[in-house]
């Protein structure tokens, strides 16, 4: 393969890139829209699961799509595995810790 074809080969996936971040970027402001939505909408104790979630789809189409983490090595994907068990594990102990304490009146 020349340059000549390498250069007409990367500017086809370049179009192709595009329409993918294009993509991603129209779902990101669709969950933008959906968690400002939910944001109004009186669900009671559901408000917070609701918009945790929504924050994890969203984490995760910018984890694979625009860090690339879809067509890394595998100990890249190991290490960004590793810091999302991690961040789970800091938010289930902040739960323990808020589910355990007294809760008086005021």
């Amino acid at each position: 393969m020349n340059v000549r074809d390498r250069g007409a080969r990367e500017a086809d996936g370049g179009g192709i890139r595009l329409r993918a971040d294009l993509a991603v970027w129209a779902a990101l402001m669709a969950l933008l829209g959906l968690s400002l939505w939910s944001a109004y909408l009186p669900l009671g104790w559901m408000n917070t699961p609701v918009g945790l979630a929504i924050a994890g789809i969203k984490a995760g189409l910018v984890g694979t799509m625009f860090m690339g983490l879809a067509r890394a090595r595998p100990l890249l994907r190991l290490a960004a595995a590793a810091g999302f068990f991690w961040v789970a594990i800091l938010f289930g102990l902040t739960l323990s810790d808020l589910l355990t304490r007294p809760w008086w009146p005021s």
